[in-house]
């Protein structure tokens, strides 16, 4: 169990905190560096190692940064790879997903596995042409790698819960769901009905509050908006949750970390309050 982030202290370099720590949670905290989209990927590690997260999620086109020519890319070659890779441990951080990519051969979907196992990636974060999910589902097994299907709004193909569920239903083991829960609010869903739909198959969440309900939502500090953060935490805790909850802030990506860790507080907060009625 890897014990939850707190926002305050200092942080020892297996992930703890220093100071006082409320819950041991089952899940792992990861930030996504498309959160610090306007910076290069090693400031992103950066910025998850500054709050105390130790697990992020790369995304393909971010520039990697640190003299290093090139963006975070399967096409990287096995230099780019080696620097990113030590710039990573060097900040006691780890590359755990990457996406979304969606691959559009047979072969490009054979070079993101090479990829991702190279670079020690657990999961793949991605929304599949359906045609391609038995390639993939077995992919999967061949390779031990998580795919984790990420949901856009409406009319994305994966939007709703009930159609990605039915979907993977037969599908490896292996082959999950990351729910964009801010996505569902755009698209007029619960967000606590849809963790509850995929129940089973949850392997990661894009974690995040929104403004409204609507296409129109922009992201908000946790606990100001209408994602019902509260509820999902305890929606997490009933399931027992044991994967990724990534951290995703689309707003103001020039300079939030300030939102971020107002954010982190509200969680850590709500996650204490939930846990204490159980």
């Amino acid at each position: 169990m890897v014990l939850l982030l707190l926002t305050g202290g200092a942080c020892t370099h297996s992930g703890k905190r220093s100071d006082s720590i409320q819950y041991e949670a089952p899940w792992k905290m990861a930030i996504l560096a498309y959160t610090f989209r306007n910076h290069t990927f090693f400031d992103a590690v950066d910025k998850a190692s500054a709050l105390g997260i130790r697990y992020i999620g790369g995304y393909p086109g971010q520039p990697i940064g640190g003299g290093v020519e090139g963006t975070m890319s399967p096409t990287m070659d096995e230099d780019q790879r080696r620097k990113v890779l030590d710039y990573l441990a060097s900040k006691y951080v780890k590359l755990m997903d990457f996406g979304v990519i969606s691959p559009e051969s047979e072969q490009e979907w054979t070079a993101l596995f090479d990829f991702a196992k190279a670079m020690g990636v657990e999961n793949i974060v991605s929304e599949p042409n359906p045609q391609y999910l038995d390639r993939v589902s077995a992919l999967c097994d061949r390779y031990q790698i998580n795919v984790v299907i990420h949901n856009h709004a409406s009319p994305s193909t994966y939007w709703n819960p009930d159609t990605l569920m039915s979907l993977i239903e037969g599908k490896s083991e292996r082959m999950g769901v990351c729910a964009d829960v801010g996505h569902w609010v755009r698209s007029g869903l619960d967000p606590v009905m849809g963790l509850q739909t995929v129940r089973g198959r949850l392997m990661q969440l894009h974690f995040k509050d929104v403004s409204l309900a609507g296409p129109d939502a922009e992201d908000v500090v946790w606990g100001t908006g209408v994602s019902k953060v509260e509820a999902m935490l305890a929606e997490l805790v009933d399931q027992g949750f044991s994967g990724f909850l990534s951290v995703e802030y689309e707003r103001n990506p020039a300079d939030n970390m300030q939102e971020i860790r107002e954010s982190l507080q509200f969680y850590e907060d709500a996650l204490a309050r939930v846990t204490e009625k159980k």
